[in-house]
């Protein structure tokens, strides 16, 4: 490990325009640690682009701190590193129209697609050979280094880092959980036992158990007030009209916010199962049969969140290069706000400067019971000096482990069929999730075929 004030970095993606972003923001605010990020990625001008605006934010706001230095040669970028990201689009939002889009015209209806269903599959298809080289390669130049990984699908990139490079130091990074917590201090607020901006997600306490984007709060407190009695009045009060915010607080109308919703599925969950869902709507509607959410756009909205259509995603990329041009170009100025991301804390807890507490997502050595070894599980860990300790959970409850399991067992087989390069055993895998279930079997094979012969290059060589 270098010294705290000269750490080495290495982004894998360091082109983006998202997670990129909001780590220049974060850094700006950084004083107790310092060095260089080195910025990889296919898409040589993004990363220049980037390594453009992290020096000039870093010069106007945190002189001496940080350097950002553009680089094409992977090998170089993760040579000696201490911490590597990697946040990365497998293919463009192209391939990505594939898998959301094309099994609407089988009927099939994604308000995501990038995780589960047959998007998700079809994504980690093309996703596992890309970490397959990746994990290779931070054994090979960077073995000893941390990896956070923030690329969907993430519990099946996470297990391919683990399965290629078996002692790698990796986790994998998720913001939907802080959503849920957010809404639980809106909660608090609504009940009247503070006020909203006096508090934040970080003053609460709460358990959590499960898989990325289909992860469940078992506890929450603050303060040793149990919140689940207050969050169960909030759902009675709000599981048919919805919940937005309350006057002069935080939350967004989910009919003018392709990210937003009513939290009713949310909600509609708790009633089925008496724990709180710690997603996003749009996430969480995926891992359940259609039927509950899905089954037609009439229902989406009717539950109130929203398809998100993949014209929007390229639409917003061309307003990013725009801005970053503006950026590169003086135009424009970034002005730094903290993100809220753990990111930095749980660097800065694994050098030692103070230990943490937080949502991961690691492999599985018990910390959810009932669930098979080794399968990639969402639970809280202990963050300390070059440890990362996952924290034993209470589990679920048997009708909503057998939900979440099937789940479990389709991310393993698919990282297994996209190892092997194996076509036959992913359809097989494609054919358990219950989004397919609605279709016939010839059908399911001609969705499969449609989509893979239209996102897998023929250079990955699947039989």
């Amino acid at each position: 490990m270098n010294d705290i004030q000269n750490l080495k970095f290495c982004y894998i993606g360091g082109g983006s325009r998202n997670w990129a972003w909001v780590f220049i923001n974060d850094l700006a605010f950084e004083k107790e640690i310092g060095g260089t990020v080195w910025l990889y990625d296919i898409d040589m001008e993004a990363a220049r682009a980037n390594q453009s605006l992290g020096n000039q934010v870093m010069e106007t706001h945190n002189p001496g701190q940080f350097k950002f230095v553009a680089e094409a040669s992977l090998q170089k970028a993760l040579e000696g590193s201490d911490f590597v990201f990697i946040s990365i689009l497998p293919g463009d939002f192209e391939e990505m129209a594939v898998d959301v889009h094309t099994p609407e015209r089988y009927g099939i209806y994604q308000s995501v697609g990038d995780t589960v269903g047959p998007g998700g599959m079809n994504r980690a298809l093309r996703t596992v050979p890309m970490f397959q080289e990746i994990a290779g390669a931070v054994r090979s130049w960077a073995p000893d280094a941390w990896v956070l990984n923030y690329t969907n699908p993430m519990s099946i990139c996470t297990r391919t880092l683990y399965e290629i490079f078996p002692r790698i130091k990796a986790f994998g990074c998720c913001h939907e959980v802080f959503g849920t917590q957010d809404l639980l201090v809106r909660m608090i607020a609504w009940a009247g036992l503070a006020e909203e901006n006096s508090l934040s997600r970080r003053d609460l306490t709460t358990e959590v158990a499960g898989i990325n984007h289909f992860t469940w709060i078992t506890a929450a407190s603050w303060k040793n007030v149990d919140l689940f009695p207050y969050y169960k009045k909030f759902v009675e009060a709000f599981a048919e009209s919805g919940f937005t915010g309350i006057p002069g607080g935080t939350g967004g109308n989910w009919f003018n916010d392709f990210f937003s919703s009513g939290e009713r599925v949310k909600f509609d969950l708790f009633k089925r199962y008496g724990l709180i869902a710690a997603a996003g709507d749009r996430h969480l509607a995926e891992f359940c049969p259609p039927a509950w959410y899905l089954k037609s756009p009439e229902l989406v909205k009717n539950w109130q969140f929203s398809l998100s259509p993949v014209s929007w995603r390229i639409s917003q990329r061309e307003e990013l290069k725009k801005k970053s041009r503006a950026y590169r170009a003086g135009t424009e100025t970034l002005v730094p706000q903290k993100s809220g991301e753990e990111g930095i804390r749980q660097i800065k807890a694994l050098l030692g400067l103070g230990n943490l507490v937080t949502n991961v997502n690691l492999s599985n050595t018990a910390q959810l019971p009932l669930f098979p070894a080794g399968a990639v599980v969402e639970t809280n860990a202990f963050f300390s000096l070059n440890s990362v300790r996952p924290l034993v959970s209470g589990g679920l409850p048997n009708p909503l482990r057998n939900l979440v399991l099937q789940h479990v067992w389709n991310q393993e087989g698919i990282v297994r069929a996209a190892i092997d390069r194996n076509l036959e055993a992913a359809f097989q895998v494609f054919l358990n999730d219950p989004q397919l279930r609605t279709l016939e079997r010839n059908r399911a094979w001609e969705l499969f075929k449609e989509m893979t012969g239209k996102t897998l290059s023929p250079t990955l060589a699947y039989h």
